[in-house]
């Protein structure tokens, strides 16, 4: 079954209010703006840990694509849409 964008922003907010160090409240707050470095407080190890996760939860592989690349939510679901498509 295909998630909708929506669907995947709310488990993308789950995986990352499982993160150590992430505001819950920007977390829960988060839309397709929010930006993974300066609003959400997430380091390279963090970024690191979010592509396993992600890798995991939405049996995708990130390939030929650097961590810098994503600065943002919607930066993330774009790349998780396009590789379940």
């Amino acid at each position: 079954m295909q998630l909708s964008r929506e669907d995947c922003l709310e488990k993308l907010r789950d995986i990352l209010l499982d993160m150590d160090g992430c505001d819950p409240v920007a977390v829960k707050a988060a839309g397709e703006g929010t930006r993974l470095l300066e609003d959400l407080q997430i380091n390279s190890v963090g970024m690191l840990y979010l592509v396993i996760v992600i890798e995991e939860s939405f049996d995708i592989r990130f390939e030929n694509v650097g961590i810098s690349a994503f600065r943002t939510v919607g930066d993330v679901l774009d790349y998780i849409g396009d590789k379940k498509k």
